[in-house]
């Protein structure tokens, strides 16, 4: 729900200021819509409250250290990026100051200037905020067709709004321009806030710099559009000034911290229901109060309609995005409607002899496997365009990639072999098109619901073994679907195309759907495969370090090394949408020889006074699983003049399995250099534990949901046990609260990292966190 993600991203769980104030101002409002306490004076010491505190946090942020050093490669370029939101900081800084002033001079002006100060309080404001919001690190561009898709829900929305505040708004003694005015200022602002808060960028901290800002001028728009002595409705303003500023400072201080979260799935129902819902308690209070639409009310009723006819002709027009352009200004691969790789199929120049299929009977009885097959992207357009008269209908997308790597002769009967079992399991009238190399295609009459049926007896069919020059061979195949109805048969090959590769892309053996945030999330992939390549030679690259706490006596033993992509086009990336695509690419070694180095630099300056802390650093299986690994790792420490006991080399546990006799035998060289190895992730299941005993670790790192002993002690006891045997180390990660500390320190955990006890933060500031630990050297 946005309103409860807009207090998750303020009152966090050690934020113990913003959790009083809030606080605070809940019973201020009470008490003055008891009548206890002028309004205007309830507004003034709300905003001052949190317009103090969301002040001392923005100036703290501003005053923060930059984070690229002088002898970092490119730091000058990321030292300027680095200040944007320091800059951003100050003027948002001045901006909530002047949010806060406006609103407490309100009670203190004469009766008669009231609606002068707010409106120049709100110009003044809206000014800094316009600068501060400039300010804040551009984020990659939207395409053009989601954009206006967004900003017509938001038209849409706003809408019903405007005309909700136009029924609220007192109209005695109010001229009708200036209560329009302030009724569309209101409505507008109000879709903004409510559309940032259900889109996919709504846990970024500039998204939610955004709509603190649009929070802070629907608070003071509402203050200057009220009449004089209009009483108790002046309470209105409070919840959105005093939220708006702490969720401006919530923002930039996630912005500075680098610490945001990929793209979210849309949430949709809170842009249809919430207006509806205001348009209908409006009319029904107008009704109340005796009053008439008037023709204000009937204009400001039809304005939505506009907006609604233009979505709807935006969702069945044709589809054509710039995703169409930047996959024609990629690679070669990305032009065809399946990407071919020397794993996939090659088409079908011969046809086997037909065997009996399961479920032929049922949808295929009437396929004649001995008719030949279109081939090709012309021979899929003609059927597209055939038809395209129908209302319904689905294109099918299919991509072959074989688990193994046979010769060409065997992929050709392969594919031959999947297209006869695609005609197997179709109905009469499908038709099924061979894609020359990539797979095939299969064009139904049916809609959604049956042609995700089909999907699936097709990956069922095709996850057969496939017997070939007497060599049995497996095939992992990924659907992808796309309606006839949604454009031209060009858009609707490149819409089931992009849902085929995001099947590719989340592991295949599965069936995706076209939509428009799929489209988003892989235009989003192409820029990542743009970008990535030659940003280590850039200087983009960064590191931040979260502290490891002794659980015993609180003090740090050791920081993990956190990478982090400071794109100047798509923002910062993290590691779990950074890594796929290095992987996809075939960089990710690149990447890890620049971490390593990196990390053990850092802890060799950090080492210096005679503080012997150890740096963590996590390593792909792929990395770890390389030849050269362990003496490149050896060469590192040299170089920076290391201890090896300094160094802990961290692998997933989930992926571990996949080649564990190879990760057994490079985790036992780290060690026998000295080398400390941690088991990250560890999910605690049975079939983990009987892998946890080949592995030779010396730390396991377990998630809250593990050390928490109500929700399953004989696991935990297990966990602890064998962690005893092996000689582990328990580290208790992602703590969060001080409930989880303390059930860590139950649990027998000897170390802890998490939010509750040090957060991720640059070299310069956890260098200074250091300070604050003579002791600590471990």
């Amino acid at each position: 729900m946005p309103v409860a993600s807009v207090f998750r991203a303020i009152v966090r769980r050690s934020a113990l200021p913003e959790t009083c104030v809030l606080a605070v101002v809940s019973v201020l409002v009470v008490v003055g819509a008891a009548g206890s306490m002028p309004a205007l004076a309830v507004v003034a010491l709300a905003g001052a409250a949190g317009s103090t505190l969301a002040g001392v946090r923005l100036s703290r942020l501003a005053a923060g250290p930059d984070a690229p050093t002088l002898g970092t490669p490119g730091g000058r370029l990321a030292r300027r990026r680095a200040a944007r939101p320091r800059r951003a900081a100050a003027l948002l800084h001045a901006a909530v100051v002047s949010a806060g002033l406006t609103a407490a001079v309100l009670p203190l002006v004469a009766v008669g200037g009231r609606s002068t100060a707010a409106v120049a309080g709100l110009a003044g404001t809206a000014a800094l905020l316009g600068g501060g919001l400039f300010s804040l690190p551009r984020r990659a561009a939207t395409p053009g067709r989601l954009w206006w898709r967004r900003l017509l829900d938001g038209a849409v929305a706003g809408a019903c709004l405007v005309l909700t505040a136009w029924l609220l708004l007192p109209y005695a003694g109010v001229p009708t321009p200036v209560r329009l005015v302030a009724a569309v200022a209101i409505g507008l602002l109000a879709g903004s806030v409510l559309a940032l808060l259900t889109g996919p960028d709504r846990a970024s901290g500039i998204t939610r710099c955004r709509a603190g800002a649009g929070l802070i001028l629907l608070a003071l728009t509402l203050l200057a559009a009220l009449p004089t002595g209009v009483g108790r409705a002046a309470l209105l303003a409070v919840a959105p000034l005093v939220i708006g500023v702490l969720l401006t400072a919530a923002g930039v201080r996630r912005v500075v911290e680098a610490d945001g979260e990929p793209p979210l799935a849309p949430v949709v129902w809170p842009r249809v229901v919430v207006p509806a819902i205001g348009v209908v308690l409006a009319v029904v209070h107008q009704l109340q109060s005796g009053q008439l639409p008037d023709h204000t009310t009937v204009v400001l009723a039809l304005a939505a309609v506009p907006a609604l006819v233009a979505r709807e002709l935006l969702n069945v027009g044709p589809q054509t995005t710039p995703a169409q352009t930047t996959q024609a200004q990629t690679t070669p691969t990305q032009a065809t409607p399946t990407q071919a790789t020397p794993t996939q199929t090659a088409p079908a120049h011969t046809a086997p002899p037909p065997t009996a299929e399961t479920g032929a009977g049922k949808t295929g009885a009437g396929a004649v496997v001995g008719e030949p097959v279109p081939v090709g992207r012309a021979a899929l357009l003609r059927a597209l365009a055939a038809r395209s008269e129908s209302a319904t209908g689905t294109l099918l997308v299919v991509d072959l990639h074989l688990t193994e790597v046979p010769g060409v002769s065997a992929r050709d009967d392969v594919a031959a072999e999947a297209v006869r079992r695609a005609r197997a399991v179709t109905a009469v009238d499908d038709e099924v098109i061979d894609l020359a190399g990539s797979g095939f295609a299969v064009v139904t009459g049916v809609a959604a619901l049956l042609a995700y049926a089909l999907g699936a007896r097709l990956l069922e069919a095709l996850d057969r073994p496939y017997e070939v020059s007497g060599a049995v061979l497996r095939s992992r195949a990924s659907v992808g679907l796309a309606e006839l109805a949604h454009g031209r048969p060009e858009d609707v090959l490149r819409q089931a195309d992009l849902a085929r590769r995001r099947a590719v892309q989340l592991g295949r053996d599965r069936i995706e759907w076209y939509d428009a945030y799929l489209e988003e999330q892989l235009v989003r992939r192409l820029d990542l495969e743009r970008e990535l390549p030659g940003a280590v030679a850039r200087g983009e690259l960064d590191l931040v370090y979260q502290p490891v706490i002794g659980l015993a006596d609180r003090l740090p033993v050791g920081t993990e090394a956190l990478l982090r992509w400071r794109s100047p086009v798509l923002g910062t990336v993290f590691p779990a949408e950074l890594l796929p695509v290095a992987e996809d690419l075939d960089i990710v070694g690149e990447l890890g020889v620049w971490v390593l180095d990196r990390a053990c630099r850092q802890v060799a300056e950090w080492s210096v006074g005679g503080r012997r802390l150890w740096m963590a650093v996590n390593v792909t299986t792929r990395e770890l699983i390389s030849p050269d690994f362990v003496p490149r790792t050896a060469a590192v420490l040299a170089a920076h003049g290391v201890a090896p006991d300094q160094l802990v080399i961290e692998v997933a546990e989930p992926r571990v399995c996949t080649e564990l006799p190879t990760v057994v035998a490079r985790l036992a060289g780290l060690r026998s250099l000295g080398i400390r190895t941690a088991l990250d992730d560890f999910r605690a299941e049975q079939a983990s534990l009987a892998q946890l005993r080949r592995l030779p670790i010396d730390l396991l790192k377990v998630g809250p949901e593990v050390t928490e002993a109500s929700r399953d002690r004989p696991l935990l006891d297990v966990v602890v046990t064998v962690a005893d045997r092996l000689g582990a180390e328990l580290v208790a990660e992602g703590l969060e609260s001080a409930h989880q500390v303390e059930a860590a320190c139950r649990a027998g955990c000897r170390y802890g990292q998490g939010y509750e006890l040090a957060r991720p933060a640059t070299a310069e500031r956890v260098e200074a966190y250091f300070e604050e630990f003579p002791s600590a050297s471990r």
